[in-house]
């Protein structure tokens, strides 16, 4: 990429699109395009082409999809594996008729089987079941991740795909309905904290570990893969390093002042109890994670009440 290519970030106002227009403006790229569900519906084909055919975009970011935490995904499976299908075979179709230079597309580490050795390798794909409560979300971003291989292997488009481990960070979902685990707990204990609240209750065992990474490493992981990266295998992008959704729960509780009980819901799922990336790869390539959790979740939380995120 140069700074004058036209770059399209599909998702441009989510999570992990608005981390990486972030990112790609701060390092100077200056022609970047990003089109609302209004201008440009993604799970309809005809649209999709017409806005490749007119726009030409040179270089596309896939960071569209929908997304969910547990409970999402146990409730709408087949919204999720529908319309995320729809979205990924619409771009990278359109992607590879219009000529699109390079794409990268963004999958999940829930596509890694649940028993999967730890840490997880990115060899290890497809070598075991699913966990069921994201199975179907999993599946559709395993197909986008084995489209990008294939067309890439017959066509020999430049099309890559990365995957990101848990993320959290400004933009991020904080509907107790539909979100993920950092944005649900953030959101528990500032409502407790404002509500005085005596205790806030937290799903499951509090036993599982997880990773999770500032969407602004991310983002950066992204651009420096788009920049520097053609393989044809899938890249993981994490910190390497795990923590208890119990140590989280007290790490937020603190962070955000809350003086009440912390009380663990055993009747809840807790997902898979493990998912460490391994991130050598990506390291050998030349990137490393920059923003340590603690801090990226004060930063969070400054964000969130600078700008009233969590009107209540």
């Amino acid at each position: 990429m140069n700074k004058a290519s036209k770059i399209y970030v599909a998702g441009h106002r989510g999570l992990v699109g608005s981390a990486i227009v972030r990112n790609l403006k701060d390092k100077g790229y200056t022609n970047i395009i990003g089109k609302t569900h209004k201008e440009l519906d993604l799970t309809n084909q005809l649209e999709v082409r017409k806005f490749f055919k007119e726009e030409k975009p040179e270089y596309v970011f896939l960071a569209a999809a929908r997304v969910g935490g547990i409970n999402a995904n146990n409730t709408y499976p087949a919204d999720f594996i529908y319309e995320n299908l729809e979205i990924q075979n619409n771009i990278i179709k359109a992607a590879h008729d219009f000529k699109v230079e390079k794409l990268l597309f963004l999958g999940s580490s829930c596509i890694y089987p649940k028993e999967c050795k730890q840490p997880i390798k990115e060899e290890y794909l497809l070598s075991g079941y699913l966990e069921s409560t994201n199975e179907a979300y999993a599946i559709a971003k395993i197909a986008g991740l084995k489209m990008c291989q294939f067309f890439k292997r017959q066509y020999k488009d430049n099309f890559i795909s990365c995957m990101p481990t848990n993320l959290y960070g400004p933009n991020d979902n904080f509907n107790l309905q539909t979100s993920h685990v950092m944005p649900a707990l953030i959101r528990k204990f500032y409502e407790a904290k404002v509500k005085k609240l005596p205790f806030v209750e937290v799903w499951g065992t509090g036993k599982p570990l997880r990773e999770f990474l500032h969407v602004d490493d991310m983002a950066d992981a992204c651009t420096f893969l788009m920049e520097n990266y053609e393989g044809e295998e899938h890249v993981n992008i994490g910190t390497g390093k795990e923590i208890s959704i119990s140590a989280l729960a007290y790490m937020i509780k603190d962070i955000i002042s809350y003086e009440g009980e912390v009380r663990f819901d055993k009747g809840k799922p807790d997902g898979t109890m493990r998912k460490l990336l391994e991130v050598k790869k990506l390291e050998g390539l030349g990137w490393k994670y920059k923003i340590e959790l603690e801090q990226g979740i004060k930063n969070v939380v400054e964000y969130i009440l600078k700008n009233n995120i969590l009107s209540l």
